[in-house]
């Protein structure tokens, strides 16, 4: 990693439970920011954000919904996790026991799912940890809304139903978690956005499942970018205003469409790693969750923000005690 933000997180500051169920509002935790111009950190909750920004900078926020990708393998100690569609129709899939992954599956082998459906391993992916598969059932979407329930991590011990895993921007169903910066958003923040001159460019990239253990890279994902928001955000920037990420998802999708210092319509798959050497194009902010020590997406964040400012932020945030994870607090960069 070239980002050396390195820290202990406390397991006190893993987030368990949606802040709903902490007596909360999606809007009102805690919001750190850390701003380049002067290496000020500041503490805000989320709803304070319409005040934080300026009339003209613009959102870019996923529009991608978060599917309920993990079902208990039968007859077996293990669950399933269901990421990325391929482009030859087969899924990159991760067995998980109760301890991480299962790394003694071998190919050609067969599991049996609830409803009578089966996968099959075809080649390993990465690691031993994910699997290219097949599925023998039409559509492995529609499958996983009548069987599956959100992808959690042993850090939240209950099950919550899907809608806490759901943006208020989520539209289009695809993404194996939940593009969780956005997650304190609400219809009211949004309107007072709004209200305030702050602009929103939808993005769309379907997330695939992290690597809590690993630390792997992110591997290709799928992605769109309208020519609507590529010329909002093009008009944006020759105006001189800021073009602000919500979420590492937003950040990659728009790098990914930038051809000649513009945004130019684009779809397809990402391979895109930012890290500070690459640095981004047109992106001048991010709103993040906070990341665990030896990320890979701490990288994006030491190309947007000074490494500096980055250690100062997450040295501020363990002291006070911001939460971790996708029902955390969040960090914004700017």
């Amino acid at each position: 990693m070239t980002a050396t933000v390195e820290f202990t997180l406390p397991a006190e500051l893993e987030a368990h439970e949606p802040p709903e169920a902490r007596g909360l509002s999606r809007d009102d935790v805690r919001l750190l920011v850390g701003r380049r111009g002067t290496g000020e950190v500041s503490h805000h909750r989320f709803n304070e954000l319409p005040n934080l920004l300026t009339p003209g900078d613009v959102l870019v926020v996923n529009t991608s919904a978060t599917l309920p990708a993990a079902v208990p393998v039968l007859n077996a100690d293990l669950r399933l996790h269901v990421s990325t569609k391929q482009a030859d129709g087969s899924w990159l899939i991760e067995l998980r026991t109760a301890d991480g992954p299962f790394r003694e599956a071998t190919a050609g082998e067969r599991y049996t799912l609830p409803g009578d459906v089966t996968v099959t391993l075809l080649e390993a992916y990465s690691q031993g940890r994910l699997w290219t598969a097949t599925f023998d059932v039409p559509s492995v979407p529609r499958y996983l809304l009548d069987h599956g329930v959100p992808i959690r991590y042993s850090y939240v011990p209950q099950q919550w139903p899907l809608p806490f895993y759901q943006t208020v921007f989520a539209e289009h169903p695809g993404s194996a978690e939940m593009p969780s910066a956005a997650r304190p958003f609400t219809d009211r923040i949004v309107t007072r956005l709004v209200s305030a001159g702050i602009q929103f460019a939808p993005i769309l990239l379907h997330t695939g499942v992290a690597s809590p253990e690993a630390h792997e890279r992110p591997y290709p994902e799928r992605f769109s970018v309208s020519a609507t928001t590529a010329r909002l955000v093009n008009q944006a920037r020759e105006a001189g205003n800021r073009i602000i990420g919500i979420g590492t998802t937003a950040v990659r999708a728009l790098e990914s469409a930038v051809e000649d210092g513009r945004v130019a319509p684009a779809r397809g798959w990402t391979d895109l790693v930012i890290t500070p050497e690459r640095g981004v194009r047109v992106v001048d902010g991010l709103l993040t969750g906070f990341h665990e020590p030896m990320a890979s997406h701490l990288d994006m964040l030491a190309a947007i923000a000074d490494e500096r400012l980055l250690m100062a932020c997450y040295a501020e945030a363990v002291q006070a005690g911001y939460l971790w994870h996708e029902f955390g607090d969040v960090n914004l960069l700017f």
